[in-house]
């Protein structure tokens, strides 16, 4: 169903320097990412994959063929995105970049306070928003997909989504609950799909690759509507 198509997928966890060796860091291992990379893959599109601090492991199961961009903090995400959106015909932002990033990345390790127990003031800076910034690109991929992870209760994840959904300017919005046993790493996930004004599409739940192939098949569905 996708062949002849150029998919865009990011997947991983950024990383925001604070010292040479401590970074501001999510939970994400990529292993979503990797899975929808490699469906799209299997579905015929030529995928390059920008991968953030994934295990080298995961990665070598993207797919044949498949390009792989490594990043590590949004910045880099943001370049290589930005960099490779002419011409794709789907962008999927699976990668939990971090919202927030030091705004100095110091020299030197941060030592313990000896004489007394201060500790460091860490001024943040927001980050670029990657996903609202594809959506308006002039080189606007025909079908824009965001993730959207997040916590609390039924209502509050679906009410997250739901305004995420609206904000952020994409086609879908897949949206999953993350937290101890759900969502990253090696464990089954499931995604809510909104649309660009936050009204359902469908659900899917199960392996990280029964989530990717669902998700591949609505991309799929959705430019072939737009090619007909």
């Amino acid at each position: 169903p996708l062949a002849g198509t150029r998919v865009l997928v990011t997947a991983g966890g950024t990383h925001e320097p604070i010292d040479p060796v401590r970074y501001l860091g999510n939970s994400s291992s990529g292993r979503q990412g990797v899975a929808i990379a490699r469906a799209a893959a299997a579905s015929g599109a030529r995928v390059t994959l920008v991968a953030a601090n994934i295990d080298d492991s995961l990665v070598r199961g993207a797919g044949a063929g498949t390009e792989v961009v490594p990043v590590s903090t949004a910045a880099q995400m943001r370049d290589a995105v930005t960099a490779r959106l002419e011409g794709a015909d789907a962008l999927v932002m699976a990668a939990a970049v971090a919202d927030f990033r030091p705004k100095r990345a110091l020299a030197s390790k941060i030592k313990k306070d000896t004489d007394g127990d201060g500790a460091p003031v860490i001024e943040l800076v927001r980050n670029p928003d990657i996903l609202a910034e594809a959506a308006r690109s002039p080189h606007r991929p025909r079908v824009v997909v965001g993730f959207a992870a997040e916590t609390g209760t039924d209502e509050e994840v679906a009410a997250f989504g739901r305004a995420k959904a609206r904000r952020k300017g994409a086609d879908l919005m897949a949206v999953n609950r993350v937290g101890e046993g759900e969502g990253f790493g090696d464990v089954p996930n499931r995604i809510d799909v909104l649309d660009a004004g936050g009204r359902g599409v469908g659900t899917a739940s199960g392996t990280k690759d029964d989530v990717a192939e669902y998700l591949v098949g609505l991309i799929a569905s959705r430019l072939a509507t737009l090619s007909a």
